[in-house]
């Protein structure tokens, strides 16, 4: 048992790394940096930085975006806000069909400036809300990643001392069997011979 413990320990120690390394690496090459303190210091409703993402993403201003919590904060308190502020709320989807429908009625009626222009508008909101989605996605799936390799950690943490815990256990398992003679173990392995009494 200890030794399986020790092999558990071992592997969750190396999924850790794994994960933890590859989310590091994955994310630093992309290079996205967190809005400086001096944008935070200047939040306003409407701007890049909204009074109410400060609790979220302050903490990490001006560092670049390389760990599971950060990627998780950016796309859930920073893309996310952003992309609900858009029309039809940032749902691609939503705004994909409605960009479709204007510029099928734009065709329609070419002379209407107005058809024209929404449909213009739209097929940019079309571009910001794909490009948005998809950032927001990958983050969060780095951030899922991130966790499973924290999960990792604390279970090799737990193997490691329910191993210690095993080990202490056997140690003084083994200390009491020598220590107690053989016709007062229990279970009891070996009984002694009952004594003959001799006739004379």
């Amino acid at each position: 048992m200890v030794v399986v413990l020790l092999v558990a320990g071992g592997l969750g120690l190396w999924a850790y790394s794994f994960a933890n390394s590859n989310v590091h690496n994955q994310l630093a090459e992309q290079q996205i940096t967190f809005p400086t303190r001096a944008a935070f210091a200047q939040a306003k409703v409407g701007t890049e930085i909204e009074p109410v993402m400060i609790p979220y993403i302050e903490k990490y201003a001006g560092e670049p975006l390389t760990t599971g919590q950060q990627a998780e904060a950016y796309a859930d308190h920073f893309i996310a806000y952003h992309l609900a502020e858009m029309p039809y709320g940032g749902v691609y989807s939503t705004v994909s069909a409605a960009s479709m429908a204007a510029t099928k009625a734009a065709a329609a009626d070419p002379s209407n400036a107005a058809l024209a222009t929404k449909a213009t508008t739209l097929a940019a909101e079309v571009q910001t809300s794909f490009r948005g989605t998809t950032l927001r996605g990958l983050l969060l799936e780095a951030y899922a990643f991130w966790t499973f390799g924290q999960i990792a950690l604390w279970a090799s943490i737990a193997c490691f001392v329910l191993a210690g815990i095993m080990l202490v256990l056997t140690l003084f398992g083994l200390l009491h069997f020598r220590r107690t003679p053989e016709d007062k173990e229990f279970p009891q392995l070996h009984q002694s011979e009952p004594k003959v009494l001799e006739t004379v």
